[in-house]
């Protein structure tokens, strides 16, 4: 195997780990948070996992790629020393990398749910009634070629220090799993603050499952907001 493929391949198995740790994590936590939450879902779950690691196997190519440029050639814009850019650099890619990823994440979700992508390929995510933590990463694989792109092009494009690419990965998986758990995992002070009303959570999400017109977005409620989808909120607490 050829260096990026053998990185492809090792990224894969970390995006497919991370996945069944994060989610298995959360699933657990749901069942002694909410017990009952999942009762019957058992063949559901199944599915969400199949569809998920094939997933897993669908980023990790791009994203391996990626870091094979990056330790094997140096292509990409990630950066190890502090002093490359200024302290306040840190925080501020941190913001742009979310904002790109959400702004890409809302215009390709709102066109997935036109009806001919929708039956092709997005539909597999709405299969999950209700949606559970296994959920996250369950996509058809035309709907995972979309994202899967996404972060690995921007290192080529946008300067990040590789603390913080972790940091958007992390935040990444995080909102992925707790949007989908069916049920509010932050506390209620933070998800009805002014700070919350522009957050996506599982309250917000849960929405978009429910009335498949609405609530797009994947951190934030810009575009919602500015395109008139953003319906409120759907969980109680």
């Amino acid at each position: 195997m050829t260096g990026w493929a053998i990185s492809a391949a090792a990224m894969t198995l970390i995006v497919a780990a991370r996945y069944l740790v994060t989610s298995g994590a959360f699933a657990l936590a749901t069942r002694f948070a909410r017990p009952g939450a999942y009762a019957g879902l058992a063949p559901q779950i199944r599915r969400e996992i199949a569809w998920s690691l094939a997933s897993a196997a669908i980023y990790g190519v791009p994203a391996g790629i990626a870091a094979w440029g990056w330790q094997q050639r140096g292509w990409t814009l990630i950066y190890t020393r502090l002093s490359d850019y200024p302290l306040w650099y840190l925080p501020v890619s941190l913001l742009l990398y979310l904002l790109a990823h959400d702004t890409w994440f809302y215009w390709t979700h709102r066109y997935l749910h036109r009806p001919r992508p929708f039956r092709a390929a997005h539909a597999v995510h709405h299969a999950s009634r209700p949606p559970t933590a296994w959920a996250a990463m369950s996509f058809h694989p035309l709907e995972a070629l979309s994202g899967a792109f996404v972060i690995p092009l921007l290192v080529f494009a946008i300067p990040v220090h590789v603390a913080v690419l972790g940091l958007v990965l992390a935040v990444m998986t995080l909102m992925g799993v707790t949007n989908h758990m069916g049920w509010e995992l932050f506390p209620r002070a933070l998800v009805h603050s002014r700070l919350g009303g522009w957050l996506i959570t599982a309250s917000h999400h849960q929405r978009h499952h429910e009335d498949y017109r609405c609530n797009y977005g994947l951190y934030f409620r810009v575009w919602d907001r500015l395109c008139g989808t953003d319906r409120g909120l759907a969980l109680p607490r």
